[in-house]
């Protein structure tokens, strides 16, 4: 009796064991997962190359602070020209400039020039980046930075938006906040977490995606850590999660629509 039951139950993915997907949904669903990967990796490039300035200290003069972080980014980043440029009486920029083919900053070669602005005084300060002058890696980097600091409300943020590289007719566009932690740097040497909504586009229509935690370690392209959730144009629910057993082989496991979870691949 208790078999007959079980095999019943199976009809309907019940606690006998979750219905595994069909190759079709699991190729369907890998397509998916290698944009929004990618996606979040443009967000993260962005997220980094911010980490490479200093954040704020409350209640330093602006220009005391601005002086300070030309001098420190030529020691951490040694191929970069940092000049720093008064723009009126509540605003001074950082302008960092990067060679073209040698400049290497957290194992990925970038060039070209963007202004890093600041405004405000000692008890707000506002900084933000337009990175579209930027290319990484041989591609265009486009996306914004910046945060807000001191004060009631504290935020570090991405909006990286455009054409995935190396992914023809797909776009993207990630809204990114830096993952705040308890005890632990907004922006470590050698681990950056965020999260945030976004959505890819590609062959198969267009998803949301959202998300959660995603933990990188420097010079790696998977984060260790962190879940994705994907709603298909399809209307199908993708989750993905992100382990520390996984992401060394570049891989990921994925659960489509509540069936049994299935492990794939990620090309960079």
């Amino acid at each position: 009796m208790r078999i007959r039951a079980c095999l019943a139950l199976v009809l309907f993915a019940t606690a006998c064991g979750r219905e595994p997907p069909t190759q079709e949904e699991i190729e369907d669903a890998k397509s998916r997962v290698d944009l929004a990967v990618h996606a979040a990796h443009q967000a993260r490039l962005a997220l980094e190359l911010l980490g490479v300035l200093p954040v704020y200290t409350c209640g330093e003069p602006r220009r005391t602070f601005v002086g300070k972080v030309t001098e420190g980014v030529r020691v951490k980043v040694a191929c970069v020209t940092a000049t720093a440029e008064a723009q009126d009486a509540s605003t001074d920029a950082v302008v960092l400039s990067f060679p073209e083919g040698s400049c290497s900053v957290n194992g990925h070669t970038v060039s070209g020039r963007s202004a890093f602005v600041y405004h405000g005084g000692e008890e707000r300060m506002d900084l933000s980046a337009d990175l579209n002058g930027l290319t990484v890696d041989g591609h265009a980097l486009q996306a914004r930075v910046g945060y807000g600091t001191c004060g009631d409300e504290k935020r570090f943020w991405t909006t990286a938006a455009g054409t995935l590289p190396g992914r023809t007719g797909s776009s993207y566009r990630v809204d990114g906040r830096v993952g705040l932690r308890d005890g632990a740097p907004l922006f470590g040497s050698t681990s950056l977490v965020f999260d945030g909504p976004g959505e890819v586009s590609g062959p198969l229509g267009t998803d949301r995606v959202t998300f959660t935690g995603l933990e990188y370690e420097v010079g790696e392209f998977l984060p260790k850590k962190g879940q994705a959730l994907i709603e298909t144009a399809r209307g199908h629910r993708v989750k993905v999660d992100f382990s520390e057993v996984l992401w060394r082989v570049g891989k990921v496991e994925v659960e489509i629509d509540g069936k049994e979870p299935v492990t794939v691949p990620i090309v960079r």
